[in-house]
């Protein structure tokens, strides 16, 4: 089984969220599954090439834009020692300070640009050998299966690659207006309701799910969320209509960069069976963020873009009532500026309760994973997440509400029972999320029961390999060799 993974982001060269992450651990479990991977991205001038080690081949790709044809080069480097991941090297396009855009500013010519990038994904197949399955994530990389279907003629050597589109986030579908239409190369008959056309535009996601063999998201509580209007982003009809091949599958997380045994970033190492090192990483925590060092005041963390849909505007209404509290908030992250503004003010009127910081710092989301008690991701939606699950490894208690890959990956504490993994709550209302927080403070103060519930955290298993597995399956079943 030959599979061609094709992303605008992979860990560790370029990564805005999950999707990095996905793609940087993703190819590394289907290896082991003895499926022969390999990765296709843009060169962007933010990768430091020497840093990563990649090295120029001598292709050259001819890729077709509206009526011209643009040559572009490849880079290579390996993955893990093992991933062969080639990078379209076109300066025009990538050699920029951004992936997408400044700020919430996006590039005027990112229609052409990923236009162009679908290209270049099959083009760069004459060179690497035609896969089984060419596996796209994100509207990025969508327009690759609207190509093969649309422009087959261009493509006789890939007639029987078989395509999955993975939509990680719904509410990022490429968007353009119809006057960006001839940079695609197909005929206007695809810019129809049952095509590309959205509301008059463009829509790079959807040409993907109406022309893949199969479509997948990250996690299957998202699967059926995106079928109604409430989570379908204007394309929950679409998604209805391709429901037989629908499918969501967790997203793993990778424990040998996310594990407080061997986790470099924090103060001290522990594990289930010897915790001890936790409070050092906490007491480290409230050092770093200039709280003062307490171990009995229960530390909530959150590393997040500051979006509403995080939850951001819940934490906002609930932040006087929950900073009254005998609690700490340790917040990392950015985003819209009112968020950035709004946590920046709150550290600066509650110094004692709050510390912020308005940055991407990865030692400092470790250090958040493996300090804090608690870990609060009450977002609006979620397809996967991948912080809930790093936080159950490290023996922090998610507080989530009960949405998509959040419902799917915690369990709600039983205090009878003595099971489950975190804390959850449905209603998107300030109320339930100050509800849900307060019900984690009183379980804090019952030693007992937080040793118990945060065993439970530590044993859980979100390993790669599962997810790996699922997918392997789905390339067996699209490509017929199941």
């Amino acid at each position: 089984m030959r599979v061609l993974l094709a992303a605008s982001e992979v860990v560790p060269y370029a990564k805005t969220g999950g999707l990095g992450d996905v793609l940087g651990a993703l190819p590394r479990a289907l290896r082991r599954l003895g499926i022969e991977v390999s990765i296709v991205m843009p060169a962007y001038s933010s990768i430091a090439a020497q840093r990563f080690g990649l090295q120029p081949t001598s292709w050259t790709l001819q890729v077709p834009i509206a009526e011209k044809i643009v040559a572009a080069g490849v880079l290579r480097a390996e993955l893990d020692g093992g991933t062969p991941v080639y990078f379209v090297d076109a300066p025009q396009y990538f050699a920029r300070q951004f992936l997408y855009g400044a700020g919430d500013a996006p590039y005027l010519d990112n229609a052409e640009r990923f236009a162009f990038f679908a290209r270049a994904i099959l083009a760069l197949t004459e060179h690497v050998g035609v896969p089984d399955v060419l596996h796209c994530h994100d509207w990025q990389a969508a327009l690759a299966p609207v190509f093969l279907r649309a422009d087959a003629a261009r493509y006789p050597a890939l007639a029987q690659v078989r395509t999955v589109m993975t939509i990680h986030n719904l509410g990022y579908q490429g968007l353009f207006w119809h006057f960006d239409w001839p940079l695609l190369n197909i005929d206007w008959r695809y810019f129809t309701l049952d095509g590309l056309e959205f509301y008059g535009k463009i829509n790079y996601l959807k040409g993907g799910i109406v022309c893949a063999d199969a479509i997948t998201t990250v996690s299957p509580t998202y699967a059926r969320e995106i079928q109604t209007p409430e989570f379908g982003n204007g394309l929950d009809g679409v998604l209805v209509a391709r429901q037989q091949v629908l499918s969501g599958i967790l997203n793993g997380v990778d424990y040998d960069e996310w594990s407080p045994e061997h986790d470099r970033e924090i103060a001290a190492p522990y594990t289930a069976e010897e915790r001890s090192g936790k409070a050092a990483c906490k007491a480290d925590l409230q050092t770093t963020m200039q709280l003062p060092v307490d171990p009995q005041v229960p530390v909530i963390g959150i590393v997040s873009r500051l979006t509403d849909q995080k939850g951001l505007d819940l934490i906002a209404a609930i932040a006087p009532q929950l900073l009254r509290k005998n609690v700490q908030l340790v917040v990392l992250g950015s985003g819209e500026t009112r968020y950035e503004h709004l946590v920046q003010q709150l550290a600066h009127d509650y110094p004692k309760r709050l510390a912020a910081r308005v940055a991407f710092d990865n030692t400092l989301a470790h250090k958040i994973e493996a300090g804090s008690d608690m870990f609060l991701m009450p977002s609006r939606y979620e397809p996967c997440g991948l912080n809930q699950i790093y936080s159950l490894r490290y023996g922090t208690i998610p507080i989530v509400r009960a949405t998509g890959g959040l419902e799917d990956s915690i369990l709600a504490f039983d205090p009878r029972r003595r099971t489950g993994t975190g804390f959850k709550f449905v209603a998107y209302t300030p109320a339930a999320l100050l509800a849900c927080i307060e019900q984690a403070l009183r379980t804090y103060r019952q030693p007992a029961a937080w040793d118990t519930l945060v065993g439970n955290a530590m044993a859980a298993d979100f390993s790669w390999d599962r997810s790996a597995e699922a997918y392997a399956q789905l390339y067996r079943h699209v490509s017929g060799s199941a």
